[in-house]
């Protein structure tokens, strides 16, 4: 054994000595360049203008009383009031009201977004190359499409009379979905309105999903479903075993994006409610509008601290999707 090991250390070649120098058994540390840190430091300064900026002028907005008034010349600077508005705002039944209809709004659009757009993908992935592919530029026109385009055929669609879904209920026979169909105004009431705008947002929203999760099904390798295949899986089972567990990354990234992009709906519901008049079906995104820009006076105080809390949701539920996604192992 002895000589054994005597032979491998004599055919063992010299090892260089360390970069640098320094001796045997010290080598010496390279010295660290500013360089990387310049290349990026002009980008750095940017996404501070462009993103930190804003996020701090907000947050000074809601701590003052900005009206107006103070953009007149001469105006006097917006007078400190601390948390006033987030007092105001809190105790305010209102806003609680609002706040539950964007969370269970949101909570919809994103759960039909989701499943839809899954389903869709998986569907594409068996389908022939090339008809998936006809397929996938025909759904992202939709997603393409600007949103007052969407909101405004959606208007016409459920329009009382002359509305492609009102007369077609309509003709429908009255023990099936009632009468009374044709006059119905869907943009009344906060249930019916809510449908109306959860259809614009699916519609538009589910081809990026769909489009999304066809790439990550074309990464997964499709040995993988051999073997679930062999062990007798069917298709629910090879997807929670298989395909979820290889696209629970991108899940979590779609999911993050969509509720970011749901929290801030305005154009669709601006359009579909006719402007501010019926409080009722306020979301957050318009919420701030109307008390910043739309009210008399404006007052941009109370809009920003209501962005403030949309930033804090938002930012709460990043948070929790990364803290998930760090603690699997899956941010690389």
């Amino acid at each position: 054994m002895a000589s054994t090991a005597e032979a491998v250390r004599e055919q063992t070649p010299p090892q260089p000595p360390p970069v640098g120098g320094g001796g045997p058994g010290k080598p010496r540390r390279r010295r660290s360049l500013p360089t990387p840190y310049l290349l990026i430091a002009p980008a750095l300064v940017i996404l501070t203008l462009v993103l930190v900026w804003p996020v701090v002028q907000m947050v000074w907005n809601s701590l003052h009383d900005y009206t107006v008034r103070n953009l007149l010349p001469n105006a006097p600077a917006p007078e400190w009031n601390g948390f006033a508005h987030y007092r105001r705002l809190l105790s305010d039944p209102e806003f609680w009201t609002i706040l539950r209809n964007t969370v269970v709004v949101c909570v919809l659009m994103v759960g039909t977004t989701m499943v839809l757009g899954t389903l869709i993908g998986i569907l594409l992935h068996k389908l022939p190359r090339w008809f998936s592919m006809v397929v996938s530029v025909g759904m992202m026109l939709a997603w393409a499409t600007p949103a007052i385009s969407a909101s405004l055929v959606f208007r016409w669609l459920f329009l009382p009379e002359r509305g492609l879904v009102n007369v077609a209920l309509d003709r429908l026979p009255d023990w099936l979905v009632g009468g009374g169909w044709l006059n119905y105004n869907w943009f009344l009431e906060p249930l019916s309105l809510f449908s109306v705008l959860i259809a614009v947002i699916v519609w538009q929203s589910f081809p990026f999903i769909a489009v999304s999760v066809l790439a990550g099904l074309k990464s997964i390798p499709h040995e993988l479903y051999e073997a679930a295949r062999v062990d007798g899986a069917g298709g629910w089972r090879a997807f929670w075993n298989v395909t979820f567990p290889m696209l629970r990354p991108l899940f979590a990234l779609l999911m993050v994006l969509q509720i970011i992009w749901d929290l801030r709906v305005f154009t669709q519901l601006y359009i579909l409610a006719n402007s501010f008049q019926n409080k009722s079906v306020y979301l957050l995104s318009y919420y701030i509008y109307q008390q910043g820009f739309s009210s008399s006076p404006a007052n941009y105080g109370m809009g920003s601290a209501i962005a403030v809390v949309m930033t804090v949701m938002i930012l709460a539920v990043t948070a929790y999707y990364l803290r998930i996604m760090i603690r699997q192992g899956e941010t690389r």
